[in-house]
């Protein structure tokens, strides 16, 4: 019995071209993936990063909602002291997401903003291409692996 491996998108010449005949909406992440790198950051590339960052922008507006519909119906009074806490602690973690999805919301314009410029994709102390596997894993990503990774470490060493 033999096993093979199954082919990736960069190993499969199969999806390497698949990007071009695929309207914009049906392309996926394995698309992106096994583009060749002579096509980083061109224009398929730059709508489909659009096209998620925008996606999640409309998630966290949605969902901020939600927490000014959710605090507005826990207001009523609860006598019991047990209770009015666990009310009190849920809210309390909801404003703490919300409040990170806010921070997220900026990154996303900031990101959007690359886009516009032709900046996006691009490490903003090195210039050098961050990289189609990491966008798709964090598409408001401003620098490249090596480069978050020496901020972390000297964040870790000096603080912020």
């Amino acid at each position: 019995m033999s096993t093979t491996a199954p082919k990736t998108a960069a190993q499969d010449s199969s999806l390497a071209d698949h990007w071009k005949t695929k309207p914009l909406e049906q392309l996926t992440d394995a698309d992106m993936l096994a583009m060749p790198e002579s096509e980083y950051m061109n224009e398929v590339q730059l709508a489909y990063f659009r096209r998620k960052l925008q996606a999640i922008k409309a998630g966290i507006l949605a969902n901020a909602g939600e927490t000014t519909e959710h605090l507005r119906e826990d207001t009523s009074v609860v006598p019991d002291p047990a209770d009015r806490a666990t009310i009190e602690e849920e809210h309390a973690l909801e404003l703490r997401t919300r409040d990170r999805e806010r921070k997220l919301l900026k990154k996303i314009e900031q990101s959007i903003a690359s886009i516009d410029s032709g900046d996006y994709g691009y490490c903003a102390e090195t210039g050098e291409p961050i990289g189609v596997g990491r966008l798709l894993a964090r598409p408001t990503a401003n620098l490249s692996l090596e480069a978050q990774q020496r901020r972390e470490l000297k964040q870790k060493m000096f603080g912020d």
